[in-house]
């Protein structure tokens, strides 16, 4: 019998919670065998939106966590005062070993929190990053950081790349990853004091496949597989990212529709743009994995729907099963040995 990954996920976290979590866990249960699912929440409210599906109950647990953690709360006296929040309940579960994984919607600054203070860092990791999945022409990028620091140091971008490249050369197999950092040229005396102190030690790395800096313009054509930046550009990056790509497809689909001429011509393109709409669509890659953690901590959309859940949560398979922590641990520990 093989081995299951366990993945604890929050399902009262986000603004379709518990409806859409519940429905992401049981359709991420339909398509990995190797799965099994902890829902940690209200017992009850649970369990009544299970009833509505079937699914393998050996494969799927439900935890009680009596409180929950709302997005408006201080994120640090959240998680230290509410001791019973699914968010800190799932987590303990990953702490303790019980669970691989965690998977949340919910509060970003929580989870973040959560993961530093119960999950806790690897030895040597400074900040741990976000680093979700884009879509881009040739594949997907890794963004690393979009949400999680700030004032990042450039010791802390180094460490961002040597932990994005390990990520995308284990988990997307891409070998010897290309790594730029994101800059308002492509001249290596432009940006700003952290960017130009940054470059020079990335150049300095033997480990990693540094090519200099990339202009956000660039970001859609696959021009680098890791794109490091602190968490303030990685956030105006991502958020315009998925604006823009929303806000596209909604003008096509407007204008296909808006003449008799142009409904016929949708009917013969449709397969075609469908597949390449579909390329483009954040929710295929689910979570952004929070790197550098003890386990593995995946921040989803606040507003995710049971796609991004579902991936989100197959995601961790595939993370897990590539060993990426002790992969991590060992690249980061190696730099100070």
């Amino acid at each position: 019998m093989q081995e299951l990954v366990r993945v604890a996920v929050d399902a009262m976290g986000g603004d379709n919670a518990p409806l859409e979590i519940v429905k992401g866990a049981v359709e991420a249960l339909e398509i990995r065998k190797d799965l099994k699912v902890i829902l940690v929440g209200q017992e009850q409210t649970v369990r009544a939106e299970l009833q509505k599906y079937s699914y393998d109950e050996s494969r799927l647990e439900v935890v009680n966590a009596s409180e929950v953690i709302e997005m408006a709360e201080p994120p640090v006296q959240a998680i230290r005062s509410k001791k019973d929040s699914s968010i800190v309940v799932a987590m303990k579960l990953v702490k303790n070993g019980e669970a691989d994984a965690f998977v949340g919607a919910g509060s970003t600054g929580a989870v973040l929190v959560g993961g530093q203070l119960i999950v806790g860092r690897i030895k040597g990791v400074e900040r741990p990053p976000l680093a979700p999945l884009l879509p881009t022409e040739k594949g997907a990028s890794l963004l690393i950081d979009c949400g999680a620091n700030v004032d990042a140091r450039p010791s802390h971008l180094v460490q961002f790349a040597k932990m994005g490249s390990i990520y995308m050369e284990n988990v997307m197999g891409i070998r010897n990853p290309r790594v730029a950092i994101v800059n308002i040229g492509a001249e290596e005396e432009k940006g700003n004091a952290l960017v130009k102190e940054t470059f020079p030690l990335l150049k300095e790395c033997k480990d990693i496949n540094f090519i200099g800096s990339i202009e956000a313009r660039d970001i859609p054509s696959g021009y680098a597989d890791v794109i490091v930046c602190e968490a303030f550009a990685g956030n105006i990056i991502l958020k315009l990212y998925e604006g823009v790509g929303a806000t596209l497809i909604s003008m096509v689909k407007k204008g296909m529709l808006s003449t008799l001429r142009s409904k016929i011509g949708a009917l013969l393109v449709k397969p075609a743009l469908k597949e390449t709409l579909k390329r483009f669509d954040t929710s295929q890659y689910g979570g952004a994995p929070m790197l550098g953690l003890k386990g593995l901590v995946v921040k989803t959309h606040g507003s995710s729907k049971a796609v991004e859940v579902r991936n989100s949560i197959i995601q961790c398979v595939t993370f897990t099963k590539q060993g990426m922590n002790d992969k991590i641990k060992a690249g980061i520990q190696a730099e100070e040995n």
